[in-house]
């Protein structure tokens, strides 16, 4: 499964390619999707830009990405979206329109409370698991752990290159997850190509887009999360399987 990123926290400042409005967010969606996208991740923006959990926000940036792709959309519950954990639960008790999957990252405070009330609304949590966090131990103790329906590792710049590879494997090899739950891996930045390589051979979840890079593979600019999408098919290609031990 690959999924695209779309936006994130950045901007057109950052890549004119970046979509914000419901309706780029839906236009971006889809031609990633044509490119080989399985599932769409986005980040609801408000007019003047910022990240948002607001019903206001979300309703229909949802609407106009599950109509353009008909569903898969999934988004996060991160403190740049709401810093306040007892304002983040009131917004997913607010929601009138529900995603399909929501990730939390559980080394952020609050993340216990904020995946307890999407499981009371019916909605599949991910559980976003970030290397040098605390986040793993948190959630192996969590009583909500065989409750979430997948786990998303990330490991975060500045990582690079082999050292990502390298910390992405040490991170997997001692999470432990529920079993049966299926894992999301992917890096950000330097990177997000040697991950999403990784993650090919291990036979894992991975994703890509203009949240986690602006570059493609050779390193020259990306000008579209499409563009990303389409790398990405062709760099987690098939591969000789990993040797055992």
């Amino acid at each position: 499964m690959l999924q695209v990123c779309l936006n994130g926290t950045r901007g057109p400042g950052d890549c004119a390619g970046v979509p914000m409005s419901p309706e780029s967010l839906a236009e971006s969606a889809a031609r990633a999707v044509a490119a080989g996208a399985g599932e769409v991740r986005v980040h609801p923006r408000t007019p003047c830009g910022s990240t948002s959990l607001s019903p206001r926000v979300l309703g229909p940036v949802l609407e106009a990405v599950r109509a353009a792709v008909g569903g898969g959309v999934r988004i996060a519950t991160a403190v740049t979206a709401e810093p306040d954990a007892g304002r983040r639960v009131e917004r997913i008790r607010s929601w009138t329109v529900l995603p399909d999957l929501v990730s939390v990252d559980w080394h952020e405070p609050g993340a216990e409370e904020a995946a307890e009330a999407l499981l009371a609304r019916g909605i599949g949590v991910e559980a976003g698991l970030w290397a040098g966090t605390d986040g793993a131990e948190r959630f192996a103790r969590s009583a909500l752990a065989p409750g979430v329906r997948r786990i998303l590792v990330k490991v975060p710049h500045p990582s690079a290159g082999g050292d990502a590879e390298r910390a992405a494997r040490s991170f997997l090899s001692g999470m432990g997850p529920p079993a049966g739950t299926a894992v999301l891996l992917h890096g950000e930045g330097p990177g997000a190509w040697p991950v999403l390589r990784l993650a090919g051979r291990l036979g894992l979840g991975a994703r890509i887009g203009l949240e986690d890079t602006l570059l493609l593979p050779d390193g020259t600019a990306a000008r579209s999360n499409a563009e990303l999408v389409a790398a990405a098919r062709v760099a987690s290609g098939p591969r000789p399987p990993e040797p055992e031990g």
